[in-house]
């Protein structure tokens, strides 16, 4: 900041201004001009305008991710986007790590490929609570094997389908997922010196805490960035009114599986006489045949029912709907 003048300087200033003895057109170009320096090998081509429309498109995409997980994971799932900056593909390629979880999308109808990365500790957390662990992750990183990159891309199918909604304001995207890479080598899908933006995404599934970075080439969005801007963003946002997420959450909460039982009755035997049961044995119960049997959705009664077969299983019958909570 330059100094400041006093009072006397600025009425001696009007004064050889009014008297002729300064030329206000000589004192016009007097400053120095400041000279930024631009690297021509590797221009900013995002600018902040478009890394902030990036964040709230990818806002979005977190919350339908927090969404429909946990109705694969059966687990919470917190999604926050920490940030987005610039940076060229060498830079975001030289700090991947072996093994990682690559997901190579296709952006059609967008000319290019997008990248996401996921932890390699969300990636056995994944695998570990699919196969019906409690999800954790392995204490040491080891490559992936083939069954577990097949059920791993179950996820990263999931993931590439929700990046539909958050990008119809901007262009109606068809994302496919290509393939999934380990190694960082083998996933040059531009050149090194090209442009990215780089979303930075902090996923949370149960305990397991990890990272997903998503890498949008320039050269993919260059048709659409005049669009990624807020201006543009809020005067072409469709209201949408809660029936829309009310509808998320119903699909979300009708693929959770729910324990229900069918109680064929009651009785009371001594310990003495439940130590020497043996097969064979006959406990009488509460119920008689031809009585209905009480239904229990986890621990409600939601019906009553009469029992029976079904080709070779045992079977009940619905008679009745309790509809009171």
């Amino acid at each position: 900041m330059g100094d400041v003048l006093s009072q006397n300087e600025i009425d001696n200033l009007l004064a050889a201004l009014s008297s002729g003895e300064l030329d206000a057109d000589e004192i016009k170009d007097t400053g120095e001009k400041q000279i930024k320096n631009y690297d021509f090998a590797r221009p900013s081509k995002f600018s902040k305008e478009h890394l902030r429309t990036l964040e709230i498109i990818f806002e979005h995409y977190g919350r339908l991710l927090s969404t429909n997980l946990p109705a694969y994971l059966r687990k919470n799932v917190q999604v926050e986007v920490m940030n987005s900056e610039a940076a060229a593909y060498s830079e975001f390629s030289n700090a991947l790590s072996n093994p990682v979880l690559l997901g190579i999308i296709n952006f059609a109808p967008l000319e290019g490929n997008v990248v996401i990365e996921l932890a390699a500790n969300l990636g056995y957390a994944i695998v570990d609570r699919m196969l019906g662990g409690n999800g954790l992750p392995l204490e040491k990183s080891r490559d992936f094997s083939e069954i577990e990159l097949i059920i791993i891309e179950r996820i990263f199918n999931i993931c590439t389908n929700l990046l539909i909604e958050p990008w119809q304001n901007v262009i109606n995207i068809e994302p496919r997922l290509e393939r999934i890479e380990t190694n960082s080598q083998f996933a040059q899908i531009i050149q090194p010196s090209e442009m990215t933006s780089i979303v930075t995404m902090n996923i949370r599934i149960g305990n397991v805490e990890g990272l997903m970075n998503v890498c949008l080439p320039y050269n993919c969005l260059e048709p659409v960035i005049d669009k990624l801007n807020t201006k543009y963003w809020y005067s072409t946002m469709q209201v949408k009114d809660d029936e829309t997420y009310q509808d998320i959450i119903e699909i979300a909460i009708e693929k959770a599986k729910i324990p229900i039982k069918a109680v064929l009755g009651n009785s009371m035997i001594s310990v003495n006489d439940f130590l020497n049961i043996q097969k064979g044995d006959i406990i009488r119960l509460n119920t008689k045949v031809d009585d209905e049997l009480d239904i229990f959705v986890g621990n409600i009664k939601k019906f009553t029912a009469l029992p029976g077969a079904s080709s070779d299983t045992y079977a009940v019958r619905l008679t009745s709907i309790i509809r009171e909570e």
